[in-house]
């Protein structure tokens, strides 16, 4: 069952619990509509690593990198992407094959060159706010879910919602 996010202070409170859980380390691909909240809980994941400063998504610069006290963050926004290809132009491969966090929006877009991440996390716009699922992805990524306070996680496993439509923009 997703768990329900009422506002953007509960948006945030996600991002830090799973960013305390990731410790600074993985893939995590942030999956939804335009509006669904993808930014604000990349915010939460860099305030747990340490990061105080302004996060903005990274539309146009496609990657925007962090240095927290967790180690470097790199936080990527694929919606502009034109294709997979120019991940390698930018050193992404470089950027995603290290001990730092990448936080992805969009990941659809590098569909093909993107390894498999460790974590999903599916976001919808839903009356009253938004809901989150998580998936993960490998070993590390169920490591990262069971870490997570009981009741988090239990609200936030599940099966991935069939009405996600970021394909379609």
């Amino acid at each position: 069952m997703p768990i329900i996010l009422n506002d953007e202070a509960a948006q945030v409170a996600l991002g830090e619990s799973l960013g305390r859980a990731l410790a600074g380390r993985g893939q995590v691909h942030l999956i939804g509509d335009l509006g669904a909240g993808k930014t604000t809980l990349a915010r939460g994941i860099l305030r747990a690593c340490g990061h105080a400063g302004a996060v903005k998504s990274p539309t146009y610069t496609l990657v925007e990198p962090y240095e927290t006290a967790t180690g470097c963050v790199y936080h990527f926004d694929l919606y502009r992407l034109g294709d997979p290809e120019e991940l390698e132009f930018i050193g992404a491969r470089d950027m995603l094959g290290g001990d730092a966090l990448c936080l992805i929006e969009w990941p659809s877009r590098g569909a093909g060159w993107l390894p498999v991440p460790d974590l999903e996390l599916h976001l919808e716009v839903v009356a009253g706010g938004r809901q989150a699922l998580a998936r993960a992805r490998s070993p590390r990524g169920h490591a990262v879910l069971a870490s997570l306070p009981v009741d988090l996680r239990d609200s936030m496993s599940g099966e991935v919602p069939v009405s996600h439509k970021e394909d379609e923009c």
